[in-house]
This record gives structure tokens, C-alpha cells and sequence, in this order.
């Protein structure tokens, strides 16, 4: 827990959220409070259908549709899509799918000042945070800005159901990966690290859980609620290591964003939890043995990827990112060098159990 005697900031949580099965259905409400009448929604291509039958629910609230957003928020999408809110008239944006269409959200809301309704798919968890990662020229620049959060998150455990159990479970691990950092960052706060620590628990509890039956409509809804944690722990702290790592195996090597997550947990939390042992043992307690050890046996247990090598990443690569790594690091709670990030990198791609 942080040191009380030394005080801490709780900002507050600003975004009105929405939880429970069915409550796509409200979106039309939640646009009328924002006081807003011409919504362009946004999804993937691959979820344009949602999108489409989303814009038709809406009828003359919508404007229309974007079904462009891509992976890790290309600028140049961010602008066809600013060009065509413009074109538009439109007045707020309407965001259905993982973190990239909530990127794309976040990209147009930023460049404009649309508010936005954030709808997510998946258990990611950037819907609750001010935070925009873009990237342009094979580099990944990460920011932050009030006019980057989303001001209503409708979390609708329905639009999980069909969830692919790999996408299920790798999202998932994302969103651990945010609330392991908000318990160890430097403005961390007593409420975001029991929000944190809850999160946890209800991913060991129901992810496993709908792994074995993806219907099961109560566990999706555990693992809903972790999520919608784990969003808001991240979503009022400072990232460290982990974040900086996927980032940059994201930005520079164009690797998959949840499973990527996925694969470094363990090595990171178990890199953090060497000079962390008192900080970190709650988590270590809630997945059993050592933090790292124990988040790879989940993510294991779980049938997550264990390897960045099977992601596509070479081994020559490793260097590259090491150093890009160490250029402009975050702040993080372990010193490190470029040797220590090439070192949990090589594990990472050998997918090696970590120890600590």
C-alpha cells in the first residue's frame, strides 16, 4: 500500500461509466446528456458490422461511419478520420471495439475537442485513461491530455460473449499489466492499489473460468469488472517499464498489441518485484509463488502466447529494442540499462519462467 505518512494525491474518477448486460441500449441516452445529436461511430474493419447496426440503433443521431481505426492509432488514419468528422458536422464520436477503435476515438476527440462514448470489446482497458499512443514513421509517441478521455464508458458484458477465448484471454493480461504498474508507480494511491488488487482477483477468478465456457454470462461479467478496474488504475497513474517495452516492440516492430502484454507481464512484473518484494507481495499472494513465476503460470494455465519469438519477433531484433528502449525511458521503481532490458527481452522470446 503507499506510505501513508507520506501523503498522496486521488484525483478522482471523471468519466461516467455504464456497466451491465444490455447497456448498449443506452447509448442513444448517454449521447442526449452530452448534450450532442450528430455521432459519428467508429469500429475496425472487422467490426464494421457492429458499427453499422450500432449507426442504424442510433437512426438521426448518427452522422455516420468510420470503419478504418488500426492497430496502435496510425496518424494517418487519425486524420482521414478528423477529415470525415469534419466533412460531417459531426458532434461527438461513438467508439465500439478494442483499443484500437478507442485510439481512433481518442486521436479525433483530442484534434477536434468531440466528446466522446467509448464502447469497448475487450478487456484492454483504454477507455478509462488519458492516454493516446499514435504512430508515424515506425515510432510510437505516447501521451497525455484531459481532452484524451473519453467522457462516458458504456461496458456491455453482451459484446464479450463472443469474445475469441485467444483475444479473451490476451486482453486480459493487458489489463493486469496495467493495475501490476499502478500499485508500484510514483503517484500511486491507496484507492487505485485496492482497486488494482481486486482486479486481480477477479481475473484469477473468472478468466480461467471462461476460458472453459466463454458463454458463461456471470464470469464474463467478472472479468468485465476487472478490466473496468484495471482501465481506471491506469487511467490516473504514471507507466513504467512494461508500458514502455510494449510500446516500443509495438511501435518499431509492428508486434500485436494485447499479446505482446501478454508475453512481457511476467518478465516485467518480475523484474519490478526484485526491489519491490513488500510492494509487490499482494500479488505475488493472489497468483501464487513469485510475482513473475506466478503470473506466467497463469498466463500459461490460461493458454495465453509465451514467447515473442512465435509473434514473429527475431532474435537479431532484440538489440534494437533494447536500445530504442533505453533512449527516453519511463520512470520506473528498479534502475535498469540497456544489458538488463536485452536480458528480459531474450527471455521474453525464449518465453523462460521468470524467478523472481
Amino acid at each position: 500500500m503507499t506510505d501513508l505518512a507520506h501523503g498522496f494525491t486521488f484525483p478522482g474518477i471523471t468519466s461516467r461509466v455504464i456497466f451491465g448486460a444490455g447497456t448498449l441500449g443506452q447509448t442513444a441516452e448517454e449521447i442526449g446528456k452530452l448534450s450532442r445529436s450528430r455521432a459519428l461511430v467508429l469500429s475496425t474493419p472487422e467490426q464494421a458490422d457492429a458499427a453499422k447496426a450500432l449507426a442504424a440503433r442510433l437512426g438521426g443521431l448518427c452522422v455516420g461511419t468510420f470503419c478504418d481505426a488500426a492497430m496502435h492509432t496510425p496518424v494517418a488514419i487519425s486524420e482521414r478520420a478528423v477529415a470525415q468528422y469534419r466533412d460531417l458536422d459531426a458532434d461527438c464520436v461513438v467508439s465500439i471495439g478494442g483499443g484500437s477503435t478507442i485510439g481512433l476515438g481518442k486521436a479525433i476527440a483530442t484534434r477536434t475537442g468531440a466528446d466522446q462514448i467509448a464502447i469497448p470489446t475487450t478487456y484492454a482497458g483504454s477507455e478509462m485513461t488519458d492516454i493516446l499512443g499514435e504512430t508515424e514513421g515506425g515510432q510510437k509517441t505516447t501521451r497525455r491530455d484531459p481532452s484524451i478521455r473519453p467522457e462516458v464508458v458504456i461496458y456491455d458484458v453482451d459484446l464479450t460473449l463472443s469474445l475469441p477465448a485467444q483475444m479473451t484471454v490476451t486482453s486480459a493480461l493487458n489489463a493486469i499489466a496495467h493495475g501490476v504498474e499502478a500499485i508500484y508507480a510514483p503517484d500511486a494511491n491507496p484507492i487505485l492499489t485496492l482497486m488494482a488488487l481486486d482486479a486481480m482477483r477477479a481475473f484469477r477468478d473468472g478468466l480461467p473460468r471462461v476460458a472453459d465456457a466463454p458463454a458463461d454470462k456471470a464470469a464474463r461479467a467478472q472479468v468485465l469488472y476487472g478490466a473496468w478496474l484495471c482501465s481506471t488504475a491506469l487511467g490516473y497513474v504514471t507507466m513504467a517499464l512494461h508500458h514502455k517495452l510494449a510500446h516500443v516492440l509495438g511501435g518499431s516492430f509492428d508486434m500485436p498489441h494485447a499479446q505482446t502484454h501478454a508475453i512481457l507481464l511476467p518478465h516485467t512484473a518480475g523484474f519490478n518485484a526484485a526491489a519491490l518484494r513488500d510492494v509487490m507481495e499482494p500479488v505475488a499472494e493472489i497468483f501464487g509463488g513469485s510475482v513473475g513465476g506466478g503470473l506466467w503460470d497463469f498466463a500459461q494455465r490460461t493458454g495465453a502466447p509465451m514467447r515473442l519469438r512465435d509473434l514473429g519477433l527475431s532474435e537479431a531484433d532484440l538489440d534494437r529494442a533494447a536500445d530504442i528502449a533505453t533512449r527516453n525511458p519511463y520512470h520506473n521503481p528498479r534502475p535498469f540499462d540497456a544489458g538488463d532490458i536485452r536480458a528480459l527481452l531474450q527471455a521474453a522470446w525464449e518465453g523462460a519462467r521468470p524467478e523472481t
